[in-house]
């Protein structure tokens, strides 16, 4: 049997690519892929040191493991001696036009990422934000969705929640109670702050820190109004909420001081013919 050529065998092509350009890719492919698992698995274990949400993990894993396979496949595809110019101008292109078409699609995304980890409300947090109010049921990476406290399921997009103003009602784990009342004129300040304590003391489920307290707010046309503070947990914030007005009225009936309202009087004139 006559000796192999391996100098011909390589030089030999299909096409305009040898066999020892597809040798060399190969190695390449090998060498890639090796580097891309190394690279992963390091990444994997930086983001498993770190505080970020594991949803999050996974996302960026998966956007960091497609970067790799493409750049390999550039790379190995280059090794074969093909110009990648214009491949690489294509991809380019089809980028920038799916980035424009899935811009809101993106930005919702951005937002849900940063809510994911910057960990600004939670499930079950009490948040109001873009004029809704409700407790956070799911944070998916495009919505987050809300139960309001008449029973309607809202979806509210991440991009929203990231740009604009949100407060978190539950977060602090507590909640500030304040009832404005008016008290007529003929009633004394310290027979109004009886009442409102006798009230205060009435109610369950206020916090003794902050210690609850009434003040004097303002001289209004008809009463005097004062302000009634307490603190209770977010569990039971509308339960001594609602609790608490219902004692003040008849704390305030059992003093004998009177609420005022708005009045009209009306003058009927005679007739002057």
């Amino acid at each position: 049997m006559p000796p192999i050529d391996l100098s011909a065998l390589l030089s030999a092509s299909v096409g305009k690519i040898s066999v020892g350009d597809i040798l060399t890719a190969v190695i390449v492919l090998v060498v890639c892929l090796v580097a891309v698992r190394l690279l992963l698995k390091l990444i994997r274990r930086l983001l498993s040191a770190s505080k970020l949400d594991a949803r999050v993990q996974k996302i960026i894993l998966s956007g960091v493991r497609l970067v790799l396979y493409l750049l390999t496949a550039i790379i190995v595809v280059g090794s074969l001696g093909v110009d990648m110019t214009s491949l690489v101008a294509l991809l380019s292109v089809a980028s920038l036009g799916v980035t424009l078409a899935a811009e809101d699609i993106l930005s919702n995304v951005a937002g849900g990422l940063v809510i994911l980890s910057a960990h600004p409300f939670t499930i079950g947090d009490y948040i109001e934000a873009s004029g809704t109010a409700g407790t956070v049921e799911e944070i998916t990476l495009n919505y987050t969705k809300l139960v309001t406290p008449d029973g309607l399921l809202v979806m509210l997009p991440n991009k929203s929640l990231a740009d604009s103003q949100m407060v978190n009602y539950t977060v602090l784990g507590r909640r500030r109670i304040a009832w404005k009342l008016s008290a007529s004129y003929n009633a004394s300040t310290q027979a109004v702050k009886a009442a409102c304590q006798k009230a205060l003391e009435a109610t369950e489920g206020i916090l003794e820190d902050p210690a609850p307290a009434v003040r004097l707010s303002a001289y209004g046309d008809s009463g005097i109004e004062y302000t009634v503070y307490c603190w209770a947990t977010a569990e039971d914030y509308w339960e001594v909420h609602f609790a608490l007005a219902e004692h003040l009225r008849e704390s305030f009936g059992e003093a004998g001081i009177e609420i005022p309202y708005n009045q009209l009087d009306v003058h009927i004139l005679g007739d002057r013919s």
